[in-house]
């Protein structure tokens, strides 16, 4: 079980029944995963230039940096050492498709909670700062590797983000910050290695390592929570089977009074539709979407 990976059978437990929805701490120990991305094994990344550039970000105190450690489109190793020694984050990201060990470890967690997910590494200086405050639109399963950071924490601005809905970098005000700081943290966490960091969705959080000397290793697994609506977009999807729901609306059609009408004609045939559904025969096929589908679609 690969949850066991990031949680004790504590934590494991409380994410696969009750799914938490305040912030929570656990002591984890050692595992596997402490291995497949230890501080050495990410240093050697940094040192040889071989992680997929697409999935390299530079970062302090501020937004993420795309290109700064680029040379001829790739990944510059010497750039990137500099860069970290200048203090800023190095970020690598979707793990799940490029390291093998990390692809195996999203699938059995994909396999156990019926999510998809996704799994970011970043290592912070001593002393430093990378992404300022923000929130996800996903539930995050933090695992503290190496060193220590600070999780400043605030209760969710807005209610259960998702996707395209939500998103603090779509509903972001220039007073959100100072607003924060003015309040202070409604919960500071100092996370340990060996140590992980429960986080629900929309949960603000200003991680740092400013009162830190070491540097701060932790991974990210981000898993993305299935909702009512995406169980309603499986529903919907078998309409296409039906001729009724593939024929042309006309341009004159989608105006007006004429527009009101066809609205109301595709309600009440989606209504007599989806109460016509064998369920348990659906059931079947959204279950095998929910341990096999890797992403949204919207």
């Amino acid at each position: 079980m690969s949850l066991s990976l990031l949680l004790p059978e504590a934590g494991v437990a409380d994410l696969l029944t009750i799914w938490p929805d305040q912030p929570r701490v656990y002591e984890r120990g050692r595992t596997a995963v402490d291995d497949a991305m230890s501080l050495d094994a990410f240093t050697e990344l940094v040192d040889t230039g071989c992680a997929p550039p697409e999935e390299i970000a530079v970062i302090k105190a501020g937004p993420s940096n795309r290109t700064a450690f680029l040379t001829n489109g790739r990944a510059d190793p010497i750039k990137l050492r500099r860069l970290r020694a200048q203090g800023y984050t190095v970020r690598f990201g979707n793990m799940q498709r490029w390291l093998p060990v990390f692809h195996r470890i999203s699938q059995d967690i994909q396999r156990e909670t019926g999510y998809s997910n996704y799994m970011h590494a970043f290592l912070t200086p001593g002393g430093e700062q990378g992404l300022l405050h923000h929130w996800d639109q996903q539930m995050a399963v933090i695992v503290q590797v190496a060193g220590t950071k600070t999780w400043q924490l605030w209760k969710p601005p807005v209610e259960a983000p998702m996707r395209e809905y939500n998103e603090s970098f779509r509903v972001w005000r220039e007073d959100f910050i100072p607003s924060w700081e003015a309040t202070g943290p409604d919960m500071t966490i100092d996370l340990t290695a060996g140590q992980t960091l429960v986080m629900p969705r929309g949960w603000v959080h200003n991680p740092h390592a400013l009162d830190y000397g070491e540097t701060s290793l932790h991974l990210t697994f981000a898993i993305r929570e299935r909702t009512p609506l995406w169980l309603a977009e499986k529903l919907l999807n078998r309409a296409i089977e039906e001729p009724e729901f593939r024929r042309i609306i006309t341009p004159h059609d989608l105006d007006g009074s004429a527009l009101v009408d066809r609205l109301s004609e595709t309600r009440q045939a989606l209504v007599e539709f989806l109460g016509g559904l064998n369920l348990d025969e659906v059931a079947g096929l959204v279950r095998e979407a929910a341990v096999t589908e890797l992403e949204y679609t919207t």
